[in-house]
């Protein structure tokens, strides 16, 4: 392991007493984790809340095997150790990573092949905010839904970290972007960031809306991170050859559809849950974020929708705001 600092042995770190609200995330102190093969070692400046955050904290997220039990997904620091394999060329910079957890704390390891280089054009929050929004959208949006220039998709939680990530890498692509919020007030920050159109799914039947919106027609692509009965409307959403993208299952685990209805618009139903892939899978997801978005980073025309910032010890108060549900955008930690 190389060290361009004198390193602490210990450090401060938020931990998750036991399963429950938001009062269990904890301050400790923690040994510093040593990288292994293939990892860094992060002197962490901030940390994104994200809603699988919430979800391990409750005690229904396991961790997996290897993976620190500590919360947070995705770090912004600065480079201080090496394990074994990697560069000395890392040792000073200033990256943004996607963890395997532990990013709650001062220092965070997080494997190489996931961490990208922060540029100019964004402050080390902004940055903390981009990579678990910008791998799951990517990951998801195009690598599972196959999303072309020109296609229309709909995206439930327009103005989560998620749907505002949507929203903004879709018109990058040149998707027409509709997405689902909360309030009139949401839908209006939703279209601030660029969403084609904002249905207000408590007031107005978000079928019938696209039925509307689409001339018919329907959309390409649904995002979804809401699941449970929302799947089958979900799919009268779809056009013929739709593609259905799971993320999340905020509204049930199970979903009853009409198969008949998928084989007669030859749809298709997919999705996936980022942490528990493969590091090799993650690196090529992170090599295809840095040729094709990382260049809209740098120029300073792709940036996170930032809502509000907490400090390391107030973890359990950015917990209890994201769950009150009234964000938009990122809410994240600050370490340093």
């Amino acid at each position: 392991m190389a060290v361009s600092e004198l390193l602490a042995k210990e450090m401060t770190a938020i931990a998750i007493s036991e399963p429950g609200g938001p009062e269990v995330l904890q301050p400790v102190t923690v040994a510093v984790p040593q990288p292994k093969a293939g990892e860094v070692l992060v002197r962490v400046a901030a940390a994104g809340v994200n809603r699988p955050d919430v979800v391990q904290r409750m005690g229904l997220y396991p961790v997996p095997p290897g993976a620190s039990p500590l919360p947070g997904l995705e770090i912004s620091g600065t480079v201080v150790a090496l394990g074994e394999g990697v560069g000395l060329e890392w040792i000073g910079r200033k990256i943004c990573a996607l963890t395997n957890g532990g990013g709650y704390a001062e220092y965070c390891v997080a494997p190489v092949g996931q961490c990208l280089e922060v540029p100019d054009s964004l402050t080390m929050a902004e940055a903390a905010a981009l990579p678990e929004t910008l791998f799951t959208v990517w990951g998801n949006l195009f690598n599972r839904g196959f999303a072309r220039e020109g296609e229309k998709v709909l995206v439930h939680g327009g103005t989560s970290g998620i749907g505002t990530m949507a929203i903004m890498l879709g018109k990058l692509f040149g998707l027409d972007v509709i997405v689902t919020c909360g309030s009139d007030q949401k839908c209006t920050a939703a279209k601030q960031v660029g969403a084609d159109h904002a249905i207000n799914y408590k007031t107005q039947d978000f079928v019938e809306e696209i039925g509307k919106i689409t001339d018919g027609q329907g959309v390409d692509i649904v995002l979804d991170m809401v699941a449970g009965d929302y799947v089958a409307r979900n799919l009268q959403c779809l056009k013929e050859d739709g593609r259905h993208v799971t993320i999340a299952v905020q509204g049930g685990l199970q979903a009853t559809i009409n198969m008949a209805h998928v084989m007669m618009k030859r749809l298709t139903l997919t999705g996936s849950t980022l942490r528990p892939q493969s590091a090799e899978r993650k690196a090529l997801m992170a090599d295809e974020l840095h040729r094709y978005v990382w260049p809209d980073v740098e120029s300073g025309k792709l940036k996170p929708v930032m809502d509000e910032s907490f400090p390391l010890a107030d973890a359990a108060k950015a917990h209890a705001h994201m769950e009150a549900g009234d964000h938009i955008g990122k809410i994240v930690l600050l370490v340093e």
